[in-house]
């Protein structure tokens, strides 16, 4: 920890510790009624959680198969908010009716602001088949999108809305399992998953959907997610672009994601949005470092693999099943065999 911070901490308790015994009790107690002493922010505290109702008539208009209605009848959704950094910020929950010690699993949204968030209707979609077979969902719509406080930095502080899910998810045992955290994102919710493997050693197996590794490349495919989102974003950009791009492109920094956790990269060669090259290239990077990975490309697969959609909710399980669920070992990554 550096310790100029840790110094001033100290400074500051001991201070409001003599200030505070000084004091005779009925004064002290007048100070916690009147809520005058300094409120301590609490990372990842859960302040509020509602259970989302889903009726037949509901998913007639989400227009959902039989299949994924079938999956939301043995589910239940919450929305909820918590504290990050001292914001109120929003999110989504969903986990199976039997309820159990369950492994939970992070979902990082793509999009930026008030495009792509989490909302009642694609986190009941996306959340319910996961739910269905067994997991905790969990997600965050960020810093500075709909109905968050703060401000949005595409990687950067916002990072930390990810990361304090994490005493959020230990506060909600026997609910959840906390030894058994994975976390999923997809296109820039791939960017914040790269980031929170180099903070964090808890997850035991990540997804990448469509992911943006290397955000200066980006921008040459699409100028506009420089003008349009980066440069709003992006704190500093202008004076200081080579080194924010560098600092959220994973491919520059492979060597630092968590080497306990194994990576599933998903991309479609049908993608305009992200350059499929992306997940081959991440990958080459990935078995330089001899880190687990496995990596699909699905041939004429857009963005979303939606015209995959089955194989993709098939292949996600099936990881999260094998490293998540049952924590089995990856095998040898060394050259081994006849």
């Amino acid at each position: 920890m550096n310790q100029q911070p840790a110094q001033a901490l100290e400074l500051w308790l001991n201070q409001w510790h003599r200030r505070l015994t000084a004091l005779p009790f009925a004064a002290w107690l007048l100070l916690c009624l009147t809520g005058a002493l300094p409120a301590v922010a609490e990372n990842g505290a859960l302040l509020s959680r509602t259970e989302m109702v889903v009726s037949d008539a509901t998913l007639i208009s989400y227009r959902a198969s039989a299949q994924l209605s079938n999956a939301v009848q043995l589910v239940r959704f919450w929305k909820f908010t918590y504290e990050s950094d001292g914001l109120k910020v929003c999110g989504y929950m969903a986990a199976p009716r039997q309820g159990g010690s369950l492994p939970c699993i992070i979902e990082n949204r793509g999009g930026n602001r008030d495009f792509s968030p989490w909302t009642d209707t694609n986190s009941v979609r996306l959340f319910a088949p996961l739910a269905a077979a067994g997991y905790f969902v969990i997600a965050s719509n960020y810093r500075g999108s709909p109905g968050s406080e703060g401000q949005e930095e595409f990687g950067g502080a916002d990072v930390n809305d990810v990361l304090n899910l994490l005493p959020l998810i230990d506060a909600l045992k026997p609910e959840v399992d906390p030894a058994r955290i994975g976390m999923e994102g997809w296109s820039r919710g791939g960017m914040m998953t790269y980031l929170a493997l180099t903070r964090t050693k808890r997850i035991a197996a990540a997804i990448i959907g469509s992911g943006e590794v290397d955000l200066a490349e980006g921008i040459k495919l699409r100028p506009e997610m420089e003008t349009n989102v980066i440069a709003e974003l992006v704190p500093g950009y202008a004076t200081n672009k080579v080194q924010a791009l560098r600092e959220r492109s994973a491919i520059f920094w492979p060597e630092k994601l968590a080497t306990n956790t194994p990576i599933l990269l998903l991309a479609g060669t049908a993608d305009w949005r992200i350059n499929p090259m992306n997940s081959l290239k991440m990958a080459e990077k990935l078995y330089q470092q001899r880190h687990p990975f496995r990596l699909v490309m699905f041939e004429g697969g857009d963005h979303h693999l939606s015209e995959f959609r089955d194989e993709r909710t098939r292949i996600t399980l099936d990881w999260f099943n094998t490293y998540l669920r049952d924590r089995k070992p990856w095998p040898s990554l060394e050259p081994h065999g006849r």
